[in-house]
């Protein structure tokens, strides 16, 4: 599966980043998220796979395309060459950041061979994100100050050199003071904390670590590049005052005392992962239009045959006369 589709991936994500690109900066999120899934769903129809959205846009009710479930892909073929596989997305990771013209806006996929995922609800999750060095070394449980100082001293740093990502909300005001009181730095990011995950188990971006609430479904996607890259997530599932939707949550088997580690989210054992910049960002830079085209800043993990692949691709409109821009 790695080797067959993942630049058929690749092609899906970059035609998802620059369907929304377009829409960069004009305040209208769901307009762009609108544009990303469009995108994304058609680009799939042509892949050689038979595929299930297994983390997507929501319930079949609550999404036209991409929901939960849904079969994408070509579909089964008589000689049986279209792999099996379970896909989870994010076709515009930051749709605030996308309409607010903000860093770090992507547009994310993650595949595995069939069960390689875990079936997360859309709940929230408490997630703890670090890089090769401190993986193994770290609890969700522990104090934050004692967390710290294991990164730190895994990375051969001082506590007041390490920096944590952590998402801007009101439900983060200790979690944040406690980070301050423990003399690190903090990056406050408004939206993307898969983004951050990313950049937390990669060198050289600056950020050490990811700690505080966020989506689950995104805590998945998180595991799948993590697990290729080395990194570690844990977390823990949660649910708001809605007691409703932790009833449906714990009929699916869901447990909120359990924490979830890397495997646990994604078991897979063939992982590609997906991701294009729409905006510029730690990683990626964001999709650039010029007079003959556009370029798309892209990276692909495969975790099979060990893999990390940035790939800048200029896409060229059609013509005789057309320029490539460097």
């Amino acid at each position: 599966m790695e080797h067959t589709l993942s630049l058929e991936f690749l092609r899906v994500v970059e035609q998802a980043a620059i369907a929304c690109s377009t829409s960069i900066g004009h305040g209208r999120r769901k307009h762009s998220d609108k544009l990303a899934v469009e995108a994304m769903r058609k680009a799939m129809e042509s892949v050689r796979m038979d595929a299930t959205i297994v983390i997507g846009e929501g319930e079949r009710d609550e999404a036209p395309m991409l929901y939960i479930g849904e079969k994408v892909g070509m579909g089964p073929d008589l000689d049986g060459h279209h792999p099996q596989v379970d896909i989870a997305v994010d076709p515009l990771e930051g749709t605030n950041l996308c309409a607010m013209g903000a860093p770090n806006a992507i547009a994310v996929l993650a595949a595995t061979e069939k069960g390689g995922l875990l079936h997360a609800p859309d709940l929230y999750m408490e997630k703890l994100v670090v890089g090769p060095s401190a993986k193994g070394k770290v609890s969700l449980d522990a104090p934050v100050q004692d967390t710290l100082k294991i990164i730190a001293q895994s990375l051969n740093r001082q506590v007041s050199e390490i920096t944590v990502s952590v998402l801007d909300r009101p439900r983060h005001e200790q979690l944040i003071a406690d980070i301050r009181s423990a003399g690190a730095r903090i990056q406050l990011i408004g939206d993307g904390d898969l983004s951050a995950a990313i950049s937390a188990a990669v060198s050289g971006t600056g950020i050490h670590a990811v700690m505080g609430t966020g989506g689950a479904p995104e805590g998945v996607l998180s595991a799948a590049a993590l697990k290729c890259l080395n990194g570690e997530i844990q977390g823990r599932l949660k649910v708001d005052t809605n007691t409703a939707s932790r009833e449906k949550a714990e009929a699916m088997g869901v447990d909120f005392g359990r924490i979830y580690f890397t495997d646990d989210l994604c078991p897979g054992k063939e992982i590609v992962f997906a991701a294009c910049g729409v905006t510029h960002g730690n990683l990626l830079k964001g999709v650039m239009h010029f007079g003959h085209g556009v370029r798309t800043s892209s990276l692909i993990l495969t975790y099979g045959s060990r893999q990390v692949r940035f790939i800048d691709t200029v896409h060229m409109k059609e013509g005789e006369f057309t320029t490539v821009r460097f």
